[in-house]
């Protein structure tokens, strides 16, 4: 796998090194008064169309992006007939992180809802990665089954 994909490997590593970093250390946004996402969510708020925008509906949007690329890189490392492994491999880091957060890194909030919105988000990656892949995998299949009867005829 890291031999045929190199360059994906890395980008995987990179990838969960900087979630390990994003959900593991101390949030640097304390939700101040001049804090980014203060200042948005008060724009969002003091428009009609947008009021209905939150903190919590921000937050749990955020946990979803995050894990949408955990279902891609395992659907591209390991396969389309593993797709299944990358949900469990993204409700796993899920749970890892949130009992991780709650028994080591305590400055960290613990959550039930970053749980569902990981697994959605990576949900949500293993079907986006399987169809950027379904192209080349319909070919792959008329391919093998125009050889199967090729050699068949013969």
């Amino acid at each position: 796998m890291f031999r045929r994909h190199p360059l994906l490997s890395l980008l995987t590593v990179a990838y969960l090194g900087g979630l390990v970093w994003i959900t593991l250390t101390p949030s640097s946004d304390d939700f101040r008064a001049d804090s980014v996402v203060y200042i948005l969510l008060e724009i969002f708020q003091s428009n009609a169309s947008t009021a209905w925008l939150n903190y919590n509906i921000v937050e749990f949007a955020a946990n979803v992006i995050l894990f949408v690329p955990m279902g891609v890189f395992v659907v591209l490392l390991f396969g389309r007939r593993l797709w299944w492994a990358g949900i469990i491999a993204g409700g796993l880091a899920a749970c890892w992180i949130e009992l991780a957060q709650g028994i080591w890194f305590t400055y960290r909030v613990t959550d039930m809802r970053d749980i569902a919105s990981n697994v959605l988000g990576t949900v949500l990656g293993v079907m986006l990665a399987l169809l950027i892949t379904w192209p080349a995998a319909s070919r792959h299949r008329a391919l093998a089954a125009s050889r199967s009867a090729s050699h068949a005829e013969a």
